[in-house]
């Protein structure tokens, strides 16, 4: 669902990272299909996710270390023809993306100079240029401090809202899983057991649901019905 953000909740060991891996093609599904606007697709590679529009954040960055913050950016670029890259027409866009979204980041810092922090806007601010409809973020919250965490919740939303893409989050606390949601997602032994919108939801049915006391029994339209319970 585009302009929403999907919060994906589960224990150690349920599957969410795995199964954000697959969407990015790090790992290929032994069953199961993808698709992408209705349409059945196979994603061998990270390029190839890209290409279907899909970035993704890791909870342990995925830039070079020995290039800059623009270079890491602009490292398979979708623009690029032949060998030759306009690195000032590419840093004026990023620039203008990075303002817009309140992404500061200091284009020409190597990486390793750069905080934890930063480093995580550079991974959004890449995802964000290469054209991301769905946008992944691994346990984003992982390594930040408070600050961070609520800068973070706030770019998710607005990303989602003002770019109108669809943002997908995997977090273990449920006080920021209900600050950042719009929709909730359990998953448990790799299974979706529970599927809550973000109406009506306290973090006491994020326990029960999180606890597997819940399951997702009818669905009429926007509403999800609980053991009866509608939501």
């Amino acid at each position: 669902r585009k302009g929403e953000v999907h919060t994906l909740l589960g224990e150690n060991g349920a599957g969410k990272s795995t199964l954000m891996n697959v969407l990015f093609g790090l790992y290929q599904p032994t069953e199961g299909s993808i698709y992408i606007h209705g349409k059945k697709v196979r994603i061998d590679s990270p390029a190839q996710a890209v290409k279907q529009g899909i970035g993704m954040v890791h909870q342990h960055f995925m830039l070079v270390e020995a290039m800059t913050v623009l270079e890491n950016i602009i490292l398979g670029d979708r623009n690029t023809k032949g060998i030759f890259i306009d690195k000032d027409a590419r840093r004026r866009e990023i620039q203008k993306l990075a303002d817009q979204y309140g992404l500061e980041v200091e284009l020409d810092k190597p990486i390793t100079e750069i905080a934890v922090g930063a480093q995580q806007r550079v991974e959004i601010l890449k995802a964000l240029y290469r054209g991301a409809e769905l946008l992944v973020l691994d346990e984003p919250t992982g390594n930040l401090d408070i600050a961070n965490e609520q800068l973070l919740m706030r770019l998710a939303k607005k990303a989602a809202q003002e770019r109108h893409i669809a943002v997908l989050s995997s977090l273990h606390d449920l006080n920021q899983a209900l600050s950042l949601g719009d929709r909730f997602f359990f998953l448990k032994d790799g299974v979706i057991t529970c599927t809550v919108p973000r109406d009506g939801v306290t973090s006491g049915i994020l326990r029960d649901a999180l606890g597997g006391d819940l399951r997702l029994v009818e669905v009429e339209g926007e509403r999800i019905v609980l053991h009866g319970r509608a939501t």
